[in-house]
């Protein structure tokens, strides 16, 4: 089973570096390793080409956005299975990959997801919030679940079958998407109880109270593009339920 990874990066120099060393440290020996960068001008493309033939694709030029950019790799890769790693997130440990590649091929599912931490930016050992995402429950989607996106891995099938991410939204297109494959298409996915990915704090729809409201807004939004009927609760318990993390 070959494993495709996708790095989307722009401008990230500081840490694009950790994340090229995590994928290509995996144990995991079949990984297609691609590379998208949204023409970066501050020294990105000279860390990335330094790693020569370790990364199977590597293309730099101008996109018109981060979904837009994931869309671009989706359409890249030709893995059995897709997934990502963020330029600023690493993988837990080596093994990560062979976990994913496991759990696919003994459970017979279509997509897996595990857990994640979020990590201090310099000091990327040190945990801020702990994400444990639990068993799947098709209802808990009303209650404000969602699996950590980064752990979320999907075979390229059903990419091609169910469509890729909608660019309409700025920073709910991962929930949109995972929303329309697990809830509304009931794709098949199985739990990995352990820490997949440390992500480092200052995610894009996190940055600002602003942000949130609007990441909020699309979250509600997402539901109803999908013909789908939340709660009327179902949009506040969402970001509510981030306070366990910190516990």
């Amino acid at each position: 089973m070959k494993v495709s990874i996708i790095t989307i990066v722009y401008n990230n120099r500081e840490t694009i570096a950790d994340a090229i060393e995590s994928v290509l440290g995996q144990t995991y020996p079949d990984i297609e390793y691609i590379v998208v960068d949204g023409l970066s001008t501050d020294g990105t493309v000279d860390v990335i080409r330094s790693y020569g033939d370790c990364i199977t694709k590597f293309v730099s030029e101008k996109d018109k956005g981060l979904y837009d950019a994931i869309n671009k790799g989706i359409g890249m890769a030709t893995g059995d299975v897709i997934g990502l790693l963020h330029s600023d997130d690493i993988f837990n440990s080596s093994e990560a990959l062979a976990a994913v590649a496991k759990a696919f091929q003994k459970h017979n599912t279509d997509s897996v997801y595990a857990d994640l931490v979020y990590v201090d930016r310099e000091q990327p050992q040190k945990v801020i919030r702990n994400w444990k995402s639990g068993n799947y429950d098709r209802q808990s989607f009303l209650y404000g679940w969602m699996p950590p996106h980064p752990t979320f891995y999907v075979k390229r099938e059903i990419y091609q079958k169910l469509g890729l991410y909608n660019t309409l939204f700025k920073s709910a297109a991962d929930y949109e998407l995972m929303l329309r494959y697990l809830y509304k298409h009931g794709v098949s996915t199985h739990y990995i109880p352990e820490i997949l990915v440390r992500m480092r704090v200052g995610g894009k729809s996190n940055v600002t109270l602003i942000n949130r409201i609007r990441a909020n807004n699309e979250d509600y939004n997402a539901w109803i593009m999908n013909g789908l009927k939340p709660k009327f609760y179902t949009r506040y318990l969402k970001p509510l339920r981030k306070i366990t993390q910190f516990i």
